[in-house]
This record gives structure tokens, C-alpha cells and sequence, in this order.
């Protein structure tokens, strides 16, 4: 147990360097289910065909200060079951608070993140942090130091808003195993990019096509190619019977 749109089309002149997929490598499970801050008993799941990426803490910028929120919900999956450890990063977008974007603030992440790389059965890293435009280079330098600080073999993963994968290509070289796009609660969006999606297309930022995630109370009609990796939230905490709408 732990306890713990417009659609715009951009064009790079730059010559792409090909991303490791660290989630290849260290042959990860093809589904993984989101375990966010609520009681999780996931000892149900077959370790084989799913890897779990639980909420590990949530880390508040306040100003200068990092405010830290740890996991109080506790967790039981099997002893043998692959682990990410996600950080929720909320800043002045999420809380209204102004935010200093500061080398401390920085530090301070980085640190907080790499000790959730120490927790049991631990296998990957992913950042859930939704930047404004204006928080993008402090993002960018945030990831580029936690990758070079992490183990080779970790993976490092981030979500991304799906308009980011489609016409925003500022993700663009991010020093990230995977870009996941969260292809649920799009808000005004939604529309533009299901039929987008729907009309045979595929996200344009090549970190966005190895996974994808979903919720489950939100059905999604677009069959992407199988060897990439689906992400599953679930709006309460999972039972087996929630598997049966993942086939």
C-alpha cells in the first residue's frame, strides 16, 4: 500500500531529433489507469496488461513558494504492478495567485518530483501541469533539469491539453518520453477537436501520437493505432466491473 480552437497549422524549419520512448524500453503495459486523490483498491488489475499512474502529490505556486500537498489517500495495487508517480503542479492559472516563476521555484519541484521517484514500485515520472502561455519557458527549463537529474531509465511523461497536439507547437523537442493527450473535459475545445479527430486526422506534434488518454464517462468514437498507450480516468475510485467498457 502507498500512501502517500481554432485549429492552426505550424510549420517547423527546425530538423526534429527523435525522442527516446523510455515506456518501450522498459515494456509498459499498453493501458494504464489514473488513480487520482481518492481511496484506490486496484489489486484487481491484471499487472500484465495495466500499469497505474497515481496522484503522488500536488505542488501549489504561491508567489515565490511551493506549497506541497501530499497523496492522504491510500493506494493498494499488487506488489509486482507498475507504477507512475504523477505531480499536479497548480499555479496562477488554477488558483488566481500570483506567481514568481523564480530559479527557487524551480528547485524546489524538482526536488519534490524526484523523491516521488523513490517511492515503491515507482517505474516512471509524469508532470500534470496545464501552462499558460506565459509559464511555458519556466515549464520547458523545469522538465529539460528534472530529465537530466532522473535516472536514464526513468521515463518522463507529461499531460498535455489536446490543443496543444493539434495547432500549438510549443511542445516541440520537450525533453519528455511522451506528451499525453487528454482527450476528455476539452471545454470549449471539444467540439473543434473531436471532429477533427473524427475526420481521419492525427495530432501534429509527434510526442502526442504514443499515447492518448480518455475518460471513462466520456465515450470516444476515434480508433488510434494499438500500439499506442491509453490513459483512463475515472471520475470515482475504480471497481473491476469498470474494466468491462475498456474492451
Amino acid at each position: 500500500m502507498l500512501a502517500v480552437l481554432p485549429l492552426a497549422v505550424f510549420v517547423s524549419c527546425r530538423t526534429r531529433v527523435e525522442n527516446r520512448n523510455r515506456f518501450d524500453e522498459n515494456g509498459f503495459p499498453r493501458r494504464i489507469v489514473w488513480a487520482w486523490e481518492r481511496p484506490e483498491d486496484l489489486e484487481f488489475l491484471d499487472t500484465h496488461q495495466f500499469a497505474v499512474a497515481f496522484l503522488a502529490q500536488t505542488l501549489v505556486l504561491r508567489n515565490d513558494e511551493v506549497e506541497y500537498k501530499p497523496r492522504r489517500q491510500p493506494l493498494k495495487v499488487k506488489p509486482d504492478a507498475k507504477l507512475i508517480a504523477v505531480t499536479r503542479i497548480e499555479s496562477q492559472k488554477t488558483t488566481g495567485s500570483p506567481t514568481a516563476l523564480s530559479a527557487t521555484q524551480k528547485q524546489k519541484l524538482i526536488d519534490f518530483v524526484l523523491k516521488t521517484a523513490g517511492l515503491r514500485n515507482v517505474s516512471a515520472i509524469q508532470i500534470d501541469f496545464d501552462a499558460a502561455r506565459s509559464e511555458r519557458k519556466f515549464y520547458r527549463q523545469l522538465l529539460e533539469e528534472l530529465r537530466q537529474k532522473l535516472p536514464d531509465n526513468i521515463p518522463l511523461s507529461m499531460t498535455a491539453l489536446a490543443s496543444f497536439c493539434v495547432g500549438d507547437r510549443w511542445l516541440d523537442d520537450l525533453p519528455v518520453d511522451e506528451a499525453v493527450p487528454m482527450i476528455f473535459r476539452m471545454g470549449a475545445d471539444s467540439r473543434s477537436i473531436r471532429l477533427f479527430l473524427a475526420n481521419g486526422n492525427d495530432f501534429r506534434e509527434p510526442l502526442c501520437r504514443r499515447s492518448y488518454g480518455i475518460a471513462l464517462d466520456e465515450p470516444l468514437d476515434i480508433n488510434f493505432d494499438r500500439s499506442r498507450r491509453k490513459y483512463i480516468f475515472n471520475d470515482r475510485s475504480w471497481t473491476e466491473q469498470d474494466l468491462d467498457a475498456l474492451q
